[in-house]
């Protein structure tokens, strides 16, 4: 079939047979993940000095390859709740975004430096044990990192008395504006590597330089 040129030809370029099937092979990497069901969660709870109702953040997970030997589960879809109806908008935002990333499938730990990198300008608050966060935002992120952790798609561990002793150790020495400004990690991708006693050491993982 001839088609009519109406335009000044500027460049042409030959398309090849292989090229088309590349094409189409890279389409098909990450297909959406299909909804099961019924879905294995867990709900996690966030209270901030900034508001007098709790958050709650539910993640629910499904099984990929089930019954062969690479089965693992992976976060499908994600709801937070709240009385607060302040950050509502802000919030249905959120958990649509997040539950489409979940869904495309693929590498999706990236998105927990991006939500822990959020800073709220009228400033962060300490949670219970201590811990700095710089936003709500900053807090879920850390949320959805826990979880990652303890279905094996990240890697670090889950807050321990020694690294909540570590924590507390840093702030009295840096201060909070210190801990914030902590450096990435090189094992667990956390922003949270900050110098003690002439020693980098993770706040999150535990990771350190010195052993």
């Amino acid at each position: 079939m001839s088609i009519k040129i109406e335009k000044k030809i500027t460049g042409y370029a030959v398309v090849k047979p292989e090229d088309e099937a590349k094409e189409k092979k890279v389409a098909s990497i990450a297909p959406l993940l299909e909804r099961d069901e019924v879905l294995v969660g867990s709900t996690y709870k966030i209270k901030t000095p900034h508001s007098e109702h709790a958050m709650y953040i539910t993640i629910n997970d499904v099984m990929v390859n089930q019954g062969q030997e690479s089965e693992h589960r992976r976060p499908f879809e994600v709801f937070i709740n709240t009385k607060n109806m302040e950050h509502f908008m802000w919030i249905v935002t959120l958990t649509r975004i997040i539950s489409a990333i979940f869904r495309k499938g693929g590498d999706i730990t990236f998105f927990v430096e991006e939500l822990k990198a959020v800073f709220d300008p009228r400033g962060g608050y300490y949670k219970k044990g201590g811990k700095y966060m710089p936003s709500i935002v900053a807090e879920i992120g850390e949320v959805i990192q826990k979880h990652l952790v303890s279905i094996g798609m990240m890697e670090g561990q889950l807050q321990t008395e020694e690294l909540v002793a570590k924590r507390i150790e840093a702030e009295e020495k840096l201060g909070a504006e210190g801990v914030a400004n902590a450096g990435q990690c090189d094992k667990c991708s956390a922003m949270a590597v900050v110098r003690l006693d002439n020693c980098n050491c993770c706040l999150e993982c535990g990771d350190s330089k010195c052993g």
